[in-house]
């Protein structure tokens, strides 16, 4: 299983990066997921409806499915979050895994770096970033490789070897 981060500051332009890259991946016939680091707090699913009250009433795990797909939603309830290696294991069996934040996980990232939004470049500081997408081309030793060319940055993480 290849697992590959994107990393960015917010609004850099992860997430549309992403939404480029699965189309490469499954073109070529790869099963890949994506992993979402969120920073807040988030909820899928709706006051009132069965699956809500469910949790409400104290259920730790409450697996929805349909003909079209299932989902498992797991209520921490003040236990720490799982490790990206848990979360890892959750995905199997894929190609490809993409994950969107985890900005200090020790797997290999490619960098969204945007001038306007005013922040400096990971890279310099963080020896997991091995690749840079940029809306320029920055002065940096790693691989650059425009934002718009999703077909070229697939590539490279499929070829992806780290150095010894």
């Amino acid at each position: 299983m290849i697992v590959f981060g994107i990393a960015g500051w917010s609004g850099s332009g992860k997430t549309t990066l992403i939404e480029k890259l699965v189309p490469q991946f499954t073109r070529r016939g790869l099963a890949v997921s994506v992993i979402k680091h969120a920073h807040h707090g988030f909820d899928l699913d709706r006051p009132g409806k069965d699956s809500y009250r469910h949790r409400e009433a104290g259920a730790t795990r409450v697996l929805m499915l349909s003909t079209d797909r299932w989902v498992l939603m797991n209520e921490l309830r003040g236990a720490p979050e799982p490790d990206l290696e848990a979360q890892l294991a959750l995905l199997a069996p894929c190609d490809v895994v993409l994950i969107e934040g985890f900005k200090a996980a020790a797997v290999p990232k490619v960098e969204i770096y945007r001038t306007g939004n005013g922040k400096p470049p990971l890279w310099p500081e963080n020896p997991h970033v091995v690749a840079v997408a940029s809306d320029i081309v920055p002065e940096c030793p790693l691989p650059t490789f425009s934002l718009d060319d999703a077909a070229s940055i697939a590539d490279f993480i499929l070829g992806y070897r780290p150095t010894p």
